[in-house]
């Protein structure tokens, strides 16, 4: 009778094998990171061009990149904060074509085209813009994470009530809106600030609302 093959396996063969399988698969990795090859699920990369702080600019991005990471890890423009990265404390808030949004919660390959205002462009330390100017005058901040956020969305929020942009603390939303302060509090209530500041914040707004007036 034919002798069968022995396919027995001892533990040290077994070991053996994995650590093969695992030095192979390191060494397809490291290539991939140092780029000589790229995953084939990698998604692709964008070219997108807008104009940030009056500055026209183009980037190679990931598609997944969000505007966040694109103005702070790529145009190291870190006076946007990076809070909660889920849209919920608004430290992140930029303006967008006029408009304050969450840059966390937006693609930046969304914005081709777009005309970007972040904190460093609103004012310099030699020439502050009359919002930061506020917040100074009446301690609108204690650590300053949230400022940046806080001072855009409060720039925004006073263009959005001189376009008559309802909210809802208006009791007649076809009625034109005014700086009040429970206009004010309504619509910077997605701007969070962990220290508290929120009455000085209040403050600093409704004399810049008043001044406009």
């Amino acid at each position: 009778m034919r002798d069968h093959p022995d396919y027995s396996l001892s533990r040290r063969d077994i070991l053996v094998s994995g650590a093969a399988g695992i030095a192979a698969t390191s060494m397809t990795e490291g290539a991939a990171v140092a780029g000589t090859s790229r995953p084939p699920d990698a998604p692709p990369a964008a070219a997108v061009a807008f104009k940030v702080n009056g500055k026209a600019r183009k980037l190679s991005l990931d598609t997944r990149t969000t505007l966040l990471d694109a103005l702070r890890e790529h145009l190291k423009l870190t006076g946007t904060k990076k809070g909660c990265d889920h849209g919920q404390c608004g430290a992140c808030t930029v303006i967008v074509n006029g408009q304050r949004i969450n840059s966390c919660l937006s693609l930046a390959v969304q914005h081709e085209g777009d005309a970007i205002v972040t904190i460093e462009g609103l004012g310099t330390p030699d020439k502050l813009h009359p919002m930061q100017a506020a917040f100074i005058r009446h301690d609108g901040y204690q650590c300053g994470y949230c400022t940046p956020g806080q001072i855009c969305s409060a720039v925004a929020m006073l263009d959005e009530i001189a376009r008559g942009v309802p909210s809802h603390a208006q009791v007649d939303i076809t009625a034109n809106p005014e700086a009040t302060s429970g206009e004010i509090r309504e619509r910077m209530s997605g701007n969070l600030c962990r220290c508290g500041a929120y009455s000085n914040i209040a403050e600093a707004v409704a004399e810049i609302a008043g001044s406009r007036a």
